[in-house]
């Protein structure tokens, strides 16, 4: 079992800065592929970026450039910093956990990008 606890959300100006964490329960974080989604109102939950137990990133293409994900497996913890952001970035940003068949997720944090 994987429990895990996003922070860092809040309200910011279009063109500004956040830095997601989720830190995760468990003595075996390294083994685990984590991932941001997000969900806007009225949408389907979408992934945002995603990093391996290998630290291979992936990243969707409207946050290629913009947004990083990082992981520090000594502090259990998966970190998403974002930068430039847009309006269209505001949704409720959910962190993943994922080995083979299991999945675990955060209870989201809300994140409002101010135009």
């Amino acid at each position: 079992q994987v429990q895990l606890v996003e922070s860092g959300g809040g309200l910011v100006q279009s063109g500004g800065s956040l830095r997601l964490s989720c830190a995760a329960s468990g003595s075996i974080f390294s083994i685990y592929g984590l991932g941001w989604y997000r969900q806007a109102p009225g949408q389907q939950r979408e992934l945002v970026a995603r990093i391996t137990g290998g630290f291979s990133t992936y990243y969707a293409d409207s946050v290629k450039g913009r947004f990083t994900i990082s992981r520090d497996n000594a502090k259990n913890t998966v970190y998403l910093q974002m930068n430039s952001l847009k309006p269209e970035d505001t949704a409720v940003y959910y962190c993943n956990a994922y080995y083979g068949n299991l999945q675990y997720w955060g209870q989201g944090t809300q994140v409002t990008v101010s135009s």
